[in-house]
């Protein structure tokens, strides 16, 4: 009988990590961080299954803790420190296709992006399904023009746009980057490695104040604090 297909989400989180030990499931406000992530995409109602990718029993014992699912242990060969997204995004679809589920759009959520929210899981699907893209991922803006960036060379100081000195910085085209939370895509666009710069790939801006990389420790108080003050601005509203 004909399966009918549905969405995955796929959090990749394998075990080492050098800058930030155990940082997929480090505690952060209070539960392991991917735990935020797990939890928004179960609640996001977008997905058949929550799946999370990684080569790791403790990390795999804590996803399933907080209701993701761990079908497979992640092959050696890609998880190591140079391994890409996508070929671990594609290694998961097939899995799961190979073990009869008929998948249709996957999301590829990152473990630690604790800011990450059910509905804007949710609202970029409804963008990405009705304009039909290969993928929508998150950006958000630079918070400081980036034509006026300036570098330290052996403690001189020089511009990357020196003929931007004097522009003001009203009149410079805002800039913006991947906020690392989430690319929703259709599965081929996965397995077939497409680019996640081209032509069919749409934006899903975040507010500023929602994204936080974290890749030191710095970034993690950083982000402890950031998100203990959300937490305190939405209870007053």
């Amino acid at each position: 009988k004909k399966h009918s297909t549905m969405n995955i989400c796929v959090i990749p989180a394998r075990g080492g990590s050098k800058r930030i030990p155990k940082k997929n499931i480090k505690i952060f406000n209070g539960k392991p961080i991917i735990a935020y992530s797990i939890e928004a995409a179960l609640a996001s109602g977008c997905f058949g299954k929550v799946i999370v990718s990684t080569d790791d029993s403790e990390i795999s014992e804590v996803a399933q803790e907080y209701g993701a699912q761990v079908p497979f242990i992640r092959p050696q060969e890609l998880s190591n420190d140079y391994t890409a997204t996508n070929p671990v995004i594609a290694h998961a679809i097939d899995w799961m296709q190979s073990n009869g589920d008929d998948i249709n759009h996957v999301c590829c959520l990152y473990a630690t992006a604790p800011f990450i929210q059910a509905y804007t899981i949710s609202n970029a699907y409804k963008n990405f399904s009705k304009l039909s893209a290969d993928f929508c991922f998150s950006v958000t803006s630079f918070p400081f023009p980036i034509q006026r960036a300036i570098k330290i060379k052996n403690n001189n100081i020089s511009m990357f746009q020196p003929q931007h000195f004097s522009t003001r910085s009203q009149d410079l085209e805002e800039a913006f980057h991947d906020a690392g939370q989430f690319y929703w895509g259709v599965k081929k666009s996965f397995q077939i490695d497409n680019p996640l710069l081209s032509e069919n790939v749409i934006p899903y801006v975040l507010p500023r104040h929602l994204v936080q990389d974290i890749d030191t420790l710095e970034d993690w108080k950083r982000a402890e604090i950031m998100y203990q003050v959300i937490k305190q601005i939405n209870r007053k509203i």
